[in-house]
């Protein structure tokens, strides 16, 4: 199999290099039906590794556990050529059918746990990149670390991340091991981590992974006020997908679709473009299902935005106010 070759970059001062742009994997198992056939979300995995992916995104809470074993198979071949980064930090009653967890659960106990059995789903010698999936309030993050710390000197883990931690989380615990990167949802009408977190991260030689760098498909242009979502579809419940919402947030869309028209581009393209030209420690890792979607994801890595356009989105920015919640 010949791969072609995406940009790389390193997460913070960590010496992780990872394609520009990952592959969000949660969707291929878990979330808005249909999920994914087995064999072809594989067959799809395998195309992404073709076009230069090398940086891939799952959890144990996914399923809970189809999405590593999903991945782990896919991968497999791959061994040493790509990175797998996945997360611990729910509890899981076998007894509760579809529902992913029952809870938080970041107990040092859990997390040696979580890391043996996520280490045979993914058939992998060590976990390239283990985040804390969301904080324990019943946890402290220096116990959480501890942990985490002892996984990497016994070769199990390679590198320590969090998820949608604030930046005070972030100190405490890098204190105790280095925090290689913080995963988030940031996008062009998500700016939230810009105000604490990012200048945390870039502070202390951390790496940011934005999740939802599309708003779950909304800046892609190919949402409007007519869409209709399964109720399966976490968009069916999510504030900023109400009719009145998608209206009232048009103007984010009209704005990139007239930068892209500029760049021969697609909306999608310039919102991922966005986020790359805003930290070269930032690595994005849209989810997809379909090959047409993965190419023009990954065509965003070649487009360029001078600092004219960066200017021109921050002031037209500055003007919109975003509707609905993320939650």
């Amino acid at each position: 199999m010949t791969t072609t070759q995406l940009p790389l970059r390193t997460l913070g001062k960590s010496g992780f290099t990872v394609s520009a742009i990952g592959l969000g994997c949660m969707r291929m198992t878990f979330g808005d039906k249909p999920i994914g056939d087995t064999n072809e979300m594989i067959a799809f995995i395998h195309s992404a590794v073709e076009r230069g992916v090398t940086f891939f995104d799952t959890a144990e809470v996914y399923g809970p556990f189809t999405n590593e074993d999903l991945v782990g198979q896919a991968l497999e071949p791959f061994k040493g050529k790509v990175a797998i980064a996945t997360k611990f930090g729910f509890k899981h009653d076998p007894t509760s059918g579809p529902s992913p967890s029952v809870g938080y659960d970041s107990s040092p106990e859990q997390i040696k746990r979580v890391a043996d059995a996520s280490l045979k789903r993914l058939r992998v010698d060590a976990i390239d990149l283990f985040y804390q999936h969301r904080p324990d309030p019943n946890v402290p993050i220096e116990d959480v670390a501890g942990a985490v710390k002892e996984l990497i000197e016994a070769g199990k883990v390679k590198h320590f991340g969090l998820s949608e931690s604030g930046a005070n989380l972030i100190r405490r615990a890098h204190a105790v091991q280095r925090v290689t990167a913080i995963q988030s949802e940031y996008s062009i009408w998500w700016r939230e981590p810009e105000a604490e977190v990012l200048p945390a991260c870039e502070e202390l030689g951390i790496g940011f992974v934005p999740f939802s760098p599309l708003g779950r498909g909304y800046l892609t242009g190919k949402v409007d006020e007519n869409t209709k979502f399964d109720s399966s579809d976490i968009r069916s419940r999510n504030p900023r997908f109400t009719p009145e919402a998608i209206r009232a947030n048009q103007v984010v869309i009209d704005l990139l679709i007239r930068i892209a028209k500029e760049k021969d581009a697609t909306p999608a393209q310039i919102a991922l473009a966005w986020l790359l030209a805003q930290k070269p420690w930032i690595v994005p890792i849209p989810g997809s299902r379909k090959i047409e979607r993965l190419d023009e994801n990954l065509g965003a890595a070649a487009i360029r935005l001078t600092p004219s356009d960066l200017s021109e989105i921050k002031e037209a920015m500055a003007k919109i106010t975003v509707q609905g919640h993320r939650y």
